[in-house]
Order: structure tokens, then sequence, then C-alpha cells
């Protein structure tokens, strides 16, 4: 149960990326992102591990995949964080306050602790308040997301099965 519920949250966090993704993308065509948060943390990320020549595209390719593999990985977090069918608390607040602390963990922790970005209070107008309305986005979809799928496949839960006339 544990590896379906790993998956479910997998492919949950997957498809909440990309949902937040445009949110992140809506944002720059604003003019409030300047470089998007996930392709400095690569490019930081590249840089420490030596990989310094590098093409623009494969640094294209790199941030967006290990963006979605974050978002996975969270993903699947929140999915066994959320246990059963019936969690403590419903699904779309839960991925409301997961995509809230993602964030703040993110952005007011190992981000700036690693010297990627600055925290939220000294970053570039606009790109805090729109990193945290695309995580809050990340949230709600993961929450709906996972409700959704697991609900798929799950047998009724009450009443008898009816027997068939012949």
């Amino acid at each position: 149960m544990a590896a379906r519920r790993l998956l479910q949250g997998a492919l949950a966090g997957t498809l909440a990326t990309l949902i937040m993704s445009a949110v992140m993308f809506a944002a720059k065509r604003l003019g409030l992102m300047g470089e998007m948060p996930p392709e400095k943390i690569t490019a930081h990320l590249l840089d420490r591990a030596g990989w310094r020549r590098r093409g623009r595209r494969s640094q294209d390719l790199v941030s967006a995949m290990t963006h979605i593999g974050f978002g996975t990985a969270a993903g699947s977090v929140f999915a066994l964080l959320e246990r059963g069918p019936q969690p403590l608390v419903p699904f779309l607040p839960a991925g409301l306050i997961f995509g809230a602390g993602v964030w703040w963990v993110s952005y007011h922790g190992w981000v700036p602790a690693l010297g990627i970005m600055p925290p939220p209070a000294r970053d570039r107008p606009g790109r805090p308040q729109s990193m945290l309305i695309a995580h809050l986005v990340f949230g709600v979809a993961l929450g709906g997301i996972l409700q959704q799928v697991t609900r798929v496949g799950r047998a009724p839960t009450s009443g008898r099965a009816k027997a068939r006339p012949n």
C-alpha cells in the first residue's frame, strides 16, 4: 500500500508542478520574476558540480527536470503524510499548508543558506510573492489531484454487493 501511495503522490506532484510552472511563467511574463528560482538553483548546483561549460538549452533542460523531480518527490512526501482515503485534514487545506511549507523551507531556509538567492525580504520585488502564490497553487493542485487519484480504483465501502438475478 505504501508503494501505491508513493506512486499516487509522485503522479500528483508531477502534475501539480506543471500547473505551478504555468503560474511562474505568467509571473515572469508580467516582469515579476527576473531569473526564475529553479534556473538560479540549477545554475548554482551545476557550478558547484564543476559543469561550467554548458549551453543555455542544456541548463534549461536540467532546470526543468530538477524542478519536476523536486515536485514529484514532494508529492510523494505529501502522499505519505496524508495516509489513507480519509486523512485527518482534508486534502485541499492540507495541500495549501504543504505548499506554503515547501515555499517557507526553501526560500527562508536552504536556498539562502546555500547562498543561491537572498531571503524573500531582500529579494527583488514581486518574486517572493509570485513564488508564494505558485507554491500555494502547487499545494492546492497537489491536494486536489491526490484526492482524485486515491478515489480511483477504491471499492465502495458501504452497502452489500447485490446478487444478480439469474
